[in-house]
């Protein structure tokens, strides 16, 4: 075993990581922590797979990834939230004004 060898991917370049229970159960949580939240799906690319963002009130915002659209309209119905796609209607501007605190507070 090299000195490097635990550094090394664990995946093949160009392998996409698939949504995992770690995921659902990150969004279960932080969707049941805040209120206000809403969903926005954004496409499978080359680089990730499906994911989808769920915005708070705040604009506080979180990331994973999902199977698929279906999936995240799933999730959203089942805890009542709002499902958008991200190609159609964009991040909502309060996302983008929690980003801009996070910087000037220097935590972003």
């Amino acid at each position: 075993m090299g000195l490097f060898d635990s550094l090394r991917r664990k995946q093949k370049p160009g392998v996409l990581r698939s949504a995992t229970k770690q995921d659902t159960a990150h969004l279960d949580e932080w969707a049941g922590s805040r209120h206000g939240v809403e969903a926005y799906v954004e496409p499978r690319t080359n680089v990730t797979d499906t994911t989808v963002v769920l915005v708070a009130h705040d604009g506080e915002w979180t990331r994973r990834r999902i199977p698929d659209f279906d999936a995240a309209l799933d999730f959203g119905k089942k805890r009542g939230i709002p499902v958008y796609e991200v190609a159609r209607v964009g991040y909502p501007q309060r996302m983008r004004d929690y980003m801009a605190r996070q910087k000037r507070q220097g935590k972003g």
